[in-house]
């Protein structure tokens, strides 16, 4: 058997006892909640004068974590010909806390005077079971001129992790 040279053994001894050393120093990286499967929004607003006029179409993305405490979405907002002024959406975690989604900016698309882009990662800091979406839009009546509006749930999206 052939022998390490002795400087060789002191180095790898070393380097060894720094590695153990750091492995108990060093934190370990925190954990990062997994999220669970994108669950697809979808809603459309038409009027409910009897004319059917389209108003907005929300659509995207909700998904939850595993923790039960955070969720992201990635939803946007068409309007329509017929809504005046822009519609609106309000985000409603339990059923009972609402907020404004958060504007991340606008883009074009066919059939939408402008369409309005919303995404976030929210720690909610308690349990979430659930989220939904109000939509709310409004419009001139074509036969009598008389301006009405229009707010509309989305389905509630459940929390897969409670």
């Amino acid at each position: 058997m052939t022998e390490r040279p002795r400087g060789r053994r002191l180095t790898t001894s070393i380097a060894f006892a720094f590695m153990a050393l750091a492995a108990l120093i060093l934190p370990a990286a925190p954990a990062h909640a997994a999220y669970g499967p994108d669950q697809s929004v979808y809603l459309q607003l038409t009027a409910n004068d009897g004319t059917g006029m389209p108003l907005a179409l929300l659509q995207g993305t909700v998904a939850f974590d595993d923790s039960n405490t955070k969720y992201r979405y990635s939803v946007s907002i068409c309007w329509q010909s017929g809504a005046y002024p822009q519609p609106s959406a309000v985000l409603w975690v339990n059923g009972s806390s609402g907020s404004y989604p958060v504007w991340t900016g606008s883009s074009s698309a066919a059939g939408c005077q402008q369409v309005a882009l919303y995404s976030s990662e929210v720690n909610f800091g308690g349990a979430v079971y659930n989220l939904r979406f109000d939509l709310t839009a409004g419009w001139f009546n074509r036969t009598n001129g008389q301006y009405m509006s229009r707010t509309k749930s989305t389905g509630t999206y459940d929390n897969p992790f409670n």
